[in-house]
């Protein structure tokens, strides 16, 4: 006769080897992170690869202060023709050239809309027609103005694209003043008579990374409300009896505390807002006072931080409320894998498919980068990007709470409760 087996005996427990065998067991974590590998694959590489294939109006100024009188034979000054030779040569969909007041680029450099600009100084024809006298006493100069404060790759764009195109003037006015030529030493010093020089339009701080610090402060804003979010959201459900806390080897359950899910993303939302307040200031003691990033407009720059770390933090709660498990894969989706692609702080979003053009007319990294960049290299102008950061952090509240209280409330009137039977 067989024994009996003792009530409090312990289960017999399964094994790796058997379990390892259950087709079941692998479906959902290899189909999710196949799916997660290949997008981000394909998001990450797609807008970097070649950002001059993609390079679709990118706004540079085009100035022209010449006001000599034109050359002999000729109806406009050599400023005008190589103006208007430059701004209708190539492809009129790569590059914006936006014919600007020496004062207005530099209004535009400053406010970061444009990525560079083309100088044709005053007295720009009468120095190149001197070349062919012995009235000559210097070259004829182009300037080529940078603006690092859009990121280095921008700016780079920009100014290869200038470099080209006063390069290629410069060939051709060789050809028209070779023409009049008659020794041979003259007509190969005429053959590319312009000088091209090159300078910072707007110049930012050497504590800057080269124009990429708005990026990576911005980056640090959203992670340390998803992350913040995330923590709150599993900190809460644990102190409330909704999930096991497990550290290494010790398990544990509190009591669970009879509360709606309404009332829960309540407590959630208020958390966050509270925590970030913390975590904002480490951010700006860590890079500001610690790490020495050139930062000016502090208290503006602390407060625009700390609002849109919370609605980052505040839409992490709405889309966990909503979503339940695999909330987490869903913010970070809305809130990092799409986000940074198409933030347009590393590669101009001119240079990049317009799918990430169009993502990032509502994926929330863009807007507060902008909104970092201005407050750090544009004096917190509202022009250069700080009323769109603002814009987004308002819709940015908005939409969590519309969306996790609508949520919420939909499940608590459906009765959906997330009472959880407690262990014997």
């Amino acid at each position: 006769m067989a024994s009996a087996i003792p009530p409090d005996a312990p289960a017999p427990q399964a094994g790796a080897g058997a379990l390892v065998r259950h087709a079941k067991l692998w479906l959902v974590p290899t189909v999710l992170s196949a799916l997660v590998a290949l997008v981000l694959s394909l998001l990450y590489m797609g807008g970097i690869l070649n950002p001059s294939d993609s390079l679709r109006r990118l706004p540079i100024a085009l100035v022209d202060e010449d006001r000599s009188h034109p050359l002999p034979g000729q109806r406009q000054n050599l400023g005008k023709q190589l103006a208007a030779s430059v701004s209708s040569a190539g492809p009129s969909d790569t590059v914006q050239w936006r014919r600007l007041g020496l004062a207005a680029a530099e209004d535009e450099l400053a406010s970061g809309k444009v990525f560079g600009a083309l100088i044709i100084p005053d007295g720009f024809t009468r120095s190149v027609g001197a070349l062919t006298t012995s009235r000559a006493t210097v070259r004829p100069t182009l300037t080529v103005l940078t603006n690092p404060g859009l990121g280095s790759l921008g700016s780079s764009l920009a100014a290869q694209i200038n470099q080209r195109a006063a390069q290629q003037a410069s060939l051709e006015l060789g050809k028209q003043l070779t023409t009049s030529a008659a020794d041979p030493t003259t007509r190969l010093l005429l053959t590319d008579p312009v000088t091209v020089t090159t300078r910072v339009g707007h110049p930012i701080g050497r504590h800057s990374g080269l124009g990429l610090t708005a990026f990576y402060y911005t980056l640090l804003l959203v992670l340390s409300g998803f992350i913040g979010g995330n923590l709150v959201n599993s900190g809460v459900d644990t102190a409330l009896g909704y999930a096991d806390s497990e550290i290494g080897p010790w398990h544990t359950r509190r009591p669970t505390v009879p509360i709606s899910r309404t009332q829960t993303l309540l407590l959630k939302m208020l958390m966050t807002a509270g925590i970030s307040v913390l975590t904002t200031t480490l951010v700006m003691v860590a890079t500001v006072s610690i790490l020495g990033m050139d930062a000016t407009h502090l208290p503006m720059l602390w407060l625009f931080s700390y609002c849109a770390t919370v609605a980052v933090g505040l839409g992490v709660q709405a889309i966990n409320a909503a979503f339940g498990g695999i909330g987490q894969l869903v913010s970070m989706f809305v809130f990092i894998a799409l986000a940074l692609p198409s933030s347009g702080a590393t590669v101009p979003l001119e240079a990049t498919p317009g799918f990430y053009r169009f993502l990032a007319t509502f994926e929330p990294m863009h807007q507060l980068s902008s909104g970092v960049r201005s407050l750090l290299y544009f004096d917190a102008r509202a022009d250069a990007g700080l009323t769109r950061g603002w814009t987004m952090i308002a819709v940015g509240f908005v939409l969590a709470l519309a969306f996790g209280f609508a949520m919420t409330h939909y499940y608590d009137r459906r009765g959906l409760r997330r009472l959880t039977p407690q262990p014997a």
